[in-house]
């Protein structure tokens, strides 16, 4: 079906979201809300909007024109009975939506296609009571939707296929990519989004690093847009927390999803974010006014006693990957720093491990050289922009000064704030930026093998979807399937924790060396 007119029940930011692009690609749009003169006052908002963009020549006068007069509002529900589609934007409430879709049912022909825009409720259960639940069918979009090039279409699982056809190529034709996710919990993109926040709380529980380093880390090293903690004082404790425990309770405790005890104490503290002026950070006016906070007090105590004079310092290296060994050599040659290339470090030579998986401790013991000389260095980040050093729990002061000074001394122009660009963390068992990059590609991995997408459209959405530098699927061939799953493998041998098995779509492709958007062919010899 080609659509012509659809119906937004609904019009508070998400809704007008959605009925402003539809109005943009020529679609007649009718809007109604249940509450007095809402659609009215979220069509004069747009409006306002719109004419602003035009002002600003977004578009022309002809566009601002076209596409309000595409825009309706209606008082009377019943007078959306001639429309092709209705998008409900409305409580994500279970019982108020099936009570609209019942009603709904009773004033629109049966060719009407039923979309709700739900972010974390079943579109079956949705769907459940109605006559015709072939026709109900999930349509979620992300706020900004404009801005957000990107909608779920979430078949149910009485769903006609061609509903979902008509929706994708109606998707398409509003700017947006649709991408067909399977109707289980968080659908793509919440699901997929659940790896990133709840490993860095899982690391800041651990006493790993300050939550101002895990953000610098993952930002500047690792690439994501927004810190962890930053995000979550954005979008909101009091909306975050409640989807983690959500999927975690739907997905019957499944610990990859595994929620943390301070979110849940900050929520009941109302440390809530941005919005309430604190949460992990401090605001005033919406601007963060926390300073940084200094790093691991006795690592900086120590640095500052020894200096930043490395002219007489050997370092030996020991790397899991000999790429990383090349890497390292050349960053220390060209910053004046001698190598010890015995088979074993000097007792006086800085032994610098580049490991994955591991804390250094466990990574002294496999190489063999004494602990105590021994920091840790993540190979997986942007060394350009950012460096994290673990020096082992006995690694001497003088070892980690000398590490320290080593990474810092970085004429980059592109450093970031914080310490010439170099985090100190305590010992983990695996850095800060490989767990939660590996968890990241790992979970896109198990969506990919549960067939919860194809794929593509898990990598396109997760990216789209929450600013990822990439999709978890091409992160993975990225940095090399291989890698990412040696990183699992020890965490997981060494903490027992389930959290971090790897996925068998994983462990199949990176021992094949294959890349991790290959399907298994449908043989049919």
């Amino acid at each position: 079906m080609t659509v012509k007119s659809l119906a937004v029940i609904g019009t508070g930011v998400m809704g007008m979201g959605i009925a402003q692009i539809a109005a943009q690609a020529g679609i007649q749009v009718l809007l109604f809300d249940t509450k007095a003169d809402a659609a009215e006052k979220g069509r004069q908002s747009l409006q306002a909007t719109l004419e602003k963009l035009a002002a600003k020549g977004k578009f022309s006068d002809e566009e601002l024109q076209s596409t309000l007069s595409n825009l309706t509002v209606i008082e009377d529900i019943a007078k959306i009975a001639k429309v092709d589609v209705i998008i409900e934007a409305i409580i994500e409430s279970l019982d108020i939506k099936k009570q609209l879709f019942k009603q709904l049912e009773s004033i629109v022909p049966i060719e009407t296609i039923l979309a709700t825009n739900t972010s974390s409720l079943a579109v079956t259960a949705i769907a459940s009571d109605c006559q015709h639940p072939e026709r109900v069918v999930g349509f979620h979009f992300f706020n900004p939707v404009p801005l957000m090039k990107i909608v779920e279409v979430i078949p149910g699982l009485s769903t006609k296929t061609s509903v979902v056809e008509t929706l994708t190529a109606l998707a398409k034709r509003m700017g947006h990519l649709g991408v067909v996710a399977k109707d289980t919990p968080g659908f793509i993109v919440n699901h997929g989004g659940r790896a990133y926040g709840t490993e860095a709380l899982k690391i800041l529980g651990e006493g790993i690093a300050s939550f101002e380093d895990i953000d610098r880390i993952l930002r500047d090293g690792a690439g994501f847009r927004m810190g962890p903690f930053e995000l979550l004082d954005l979008t909101g404790i009091d909306v975050s927390h409640p989807v983690m425990e959500s999927i975690y309770n739907q997905y019957y405790f499944e610990p990859r999803y595994r929620p943390h005890p301070l979110t849940r104490q900050m929520l009941e503290g109302k440390k809530l974010g941005r919005k309430v002026g604190e949460g992990f950070y401090q605001y005033e006016n919406g601007q963060k006014t926390t300073a940084d906070t200094p790093q691991q007090l006795s690592l900086e105590t120590s640095v500052s006693k020894v200096g930043s004079d490395v002219s007489n310092v050997t370092v030996w290296i020991g790397a899991d990957l000999v790429e990383d060994k090349k890497q390292l050599v050349a960053h220390l040659n060209a910053n004046g720093i001698n190598i010890d290339d015995n088979d074993k470090p000097n007792p006086d030579s800085l032994a610098l491990l580049a490991i994955y998986g591991e804390d250094t401790t466990n990574a002294a013991i496999r190489y063999q050289v004494n602990p105590k000389q021994a920091v840790a260095i993540d190979m997986l980040t942007n060394l350009s922009r950012h460096r994290t050093l673990m020096p082992s729990i006995v690694t001497e002061d003088n070892f980690v000064a000398q590490a320290y000074a080593q990474f810092s001394k970085n004429s980059n122009s592109s450093l970031n704030e914080g310490s010439d660009g170099v985090s100190l963390i305590t010992e983990s068992t695996g850095f800060v930026a490989q767990r939660v990059v590996a968890m990241v590609i790992n979970l896109g991995c198990d969506m990919a093998m549960q067939g919860i997408a194809t794929p593509e459209d898990i990598d396109n959405a997760v990216k789209l979807g929450l600013g990822y530098p990439y999709g978890p699927i091409s992160w993975g061939d990225e940095l090399g399937a291989k890698r990412i799953l040696l990183i699992l493998e020890r965490i997981y041998g060494l903490t027992g924790d389930p959290r971090y098995r790897p996925s068998p779509w994983l462990q199949r492709r990176a021992k094949l060396g294959i890349s991790l958007f290959t399907q298994q062919s449908n043989c049919q010899c």
